[in-house]
């Protein structure tokens, strides 16, 4: 079967891309490599999502997943491998076959750098966060301690000293203070589009090019979420991300 869209990635950039997809009568199938959702769904509670006064992010992403398959989005457990293009078509190669459409939506999301060895075996068994603003709120009142030295963290610092007792700021590799009862890493992101190299314009740190319309350098190729080049990286940019990529395979097909 030939579909009008392959998403690859079903977090919520990607699912939101599905949804509105089977909603303009397009034949979708989404391929993810782990598990829907993404990162959020290790998020206890999250009360930065419109309309939802708290809710963890394993339920947030669930009820997406439903709806998409409601709907009627095809979904499968793979990880896509390569992509080809050809005349008409595109070529997706997984772990377990090959599938093809007529477009391509990226919805691969990030990965977060990691804490050094040192770093981590010093943490012991204090929560280790890579979302101030999601998980921020469960340490009121509490110290807390930012690793890195970037923007990202910068921003991770501020946002917490209006909630924690004390926020701690230190870099990759030194010791984590004794009191802090979670650590926020903020060194950095790994955006998963390795294996697109030769079939969009990719940023000297990986990222997908591309500005708010969503189209990459290839024609048919869409990206949507994290993985693109973008300022701000949230739960509501993404689905927002979905939702223009899916009306331009929409204008693309036709």
């Amino acid at each position: 079967m030939k579909y009008d869209t392959i998403i690859i990635g079903a977090g919520i950039a990607g699912m939101t891309a599905a949804i509105y997809l089977k909603r303009a009568g397009k034949s979708v199938l989404v391929l993810e490599s782990k598990m829907q959702g993404g990162q959020i769904i290790n998020t206890i509670n999250i009360e930065n999502w419109p309309g939802a006064l708290g809710i963890s992010g394993a339920e947030l992403t669930e009820n997406i997943h439903a709806q998409m398959i409601k709907l009627g989005a095809d979904f499968e457990y793979e990880e896509v491998l390569s992509i080809n293009k050809t005349d008409d078509s595109f070529t997706v190669k997984t772990d377990d076959g090959e599938h093809s459409s007529k477009s391509i939506v990226i919805a691969t999301g990030t990965e977060p750098r990691k804490l050094s060895a040192k770093q981590e075996q010093d943490a012991g068994e204090r929560t280790i966060s890579y979302c101030a603003t999601c998980d921020g709120a469960l340490y009121k009142g509490k110290p807390v301690v930012v690793v890195g030295s970037g923007n990202t963290a910068k921003h991770e610092i501020k946002y917490l000293e209006n909630i924690a007792s004390k926020v701690y700021h230190i870099h990759h590799d030194d010791p984590i203070p004794k009191d802090a009862v979670a650590v926020f890493v903020a060194i950095g992101r790994i955006p998963n589009t390795k294996f697109l190299e030769n079939l969009v314009e990719l940023d000297s740190k990986g990222y997908i090019k591309a500005s708010e319309d969503c189209k990459t350098s290839r024609k048919g190729v869409f990206v949507a979420g994290d993985c693109r080049t973008k300022d701000i990286r949230q739960l509501v940019t993404a689905a927002g991300d979905g939702a223009i990529a899916s009306q331009a395979v929409v204008d693309y097909l036709g």
